[in-house]
């Protein structure tokens, strides 16, 4: 396995590979990894993100996959990196994490295989797919705000390739306390079927991101937390939350707090989720 990154170096962009604790340019400076100003390790033209896919998610949510995957997209304004904060908007309450593997293509694909998939795949990262919950009631069939909104896709610290997605664990802490905790082993549907699945229709370009599903137990957190992902073999992905500014209130839907709002943000202990069919 290898693993570039992307950082800023005396004011540059430059992608960097990984050696020990070190990142190592290609002029040869080295800088130590946990001192790097890190950016998202790829720079897609789109993002597209599966529904539900975990089986201890769906179990959670006591309903039933679909048939074959759904899927919705997040702008690549949503884009953040290893290190960034996360900005929850004043006036909100409902910022939920969602560690998660994210699939990074390497080179055009449309209409392929699901066993070919792999000759298509640049490498792996990992990614947090936070959503703001307060918007649910207006954008639950698109996501937009909900996924979508500026800072809610941090993606990092580096890309690898040459990793093997079977049976590998991912694992999400608040504050260094566990909080979620998966397998890849649990998906129904694997990185190569998701690939092959979303191709079909759309072309996906090198350096696109489709993220693969959380595991259970996604909830919400406050400004002030720290949030790590943690993926065997691809590294840990630390993000910050931090007040922003609130929402305007003189255009457009405002935030609610609705019995499907607190059912999808607390998930399993939200005592009305029993009776949500």
């Amino acid at each position: 396995m290898s693993e570039t990154r992307r950082i800023l170096l005396d004011g540059t962009i430059v992608t960097v590979s990984r050696d020990g604790d070190e990142l190592v340019a290609g002029d040869g400076r080295r800088v130590p990894a946990d001192t790097a100003t890190h950016l998202p390790p790829v720079e897609p033209s789109k993002i597209i993100a599966v529904h539900l896919n975990h089986r201890s998610r769906v179990e959670e949510f006591m309903t039933r996959l679909p048939p074959a995957p759904t899927y919705f997209h997040k702008p690549t304004s949503a884009l953040n990196s290893h290190g960034g904060n996360v900005i929850r908007p004043e006036g909100c309450k409902y910022l939920n994490y969602e560690g998660e593997i994210a699939i990074v293509i390497g080179r055009t694909c449309r209409g392929i295989a699901p066993e070919e998939a792999g000759d298509y795949i640049a490498g792996y990262t990992v990614a947090n797919d936070y959503g703001l919950h307060d918007f649910r009631d207006t954008d639950a069939g698109s996501m937009l705000r909900v996924k979508g909104s500026d800072t809610f896709c941090p993606l990092g610290p580096g890309l690898v390739t040459g990793w093997d997605f079977h049976g590998k664990g991912i694992r999400t802490y608040v504050n260094g306390e566990l909080v979620q905790s998966g397998s890849t082993g649990e998906m129904q549907w694997d990185m190569h079927y998701l690939v092959a699945d979303i191709a079909r229709l759309i072309t996906l370009n090198p350096g696109d991101v489709l993220l693969s599903g959380t595991p259970a137990n996604s909830r919400p957190v406050q400004p002030g937390d720290t949030v790590e992902v943690e993926v065997d073999g691809l590294g840990r992905l630390t993000n910050h939350i931090v007040t922003g500014a609130p929402v305007r209130t003189d255009v457009g839907a405002q935030p609610t707090e609705s019995d499907e709002v607190r059912s999808t943000a607390l998930g399993g202990d939200w005592e009305l989720r029993g009776r949500k069919k």
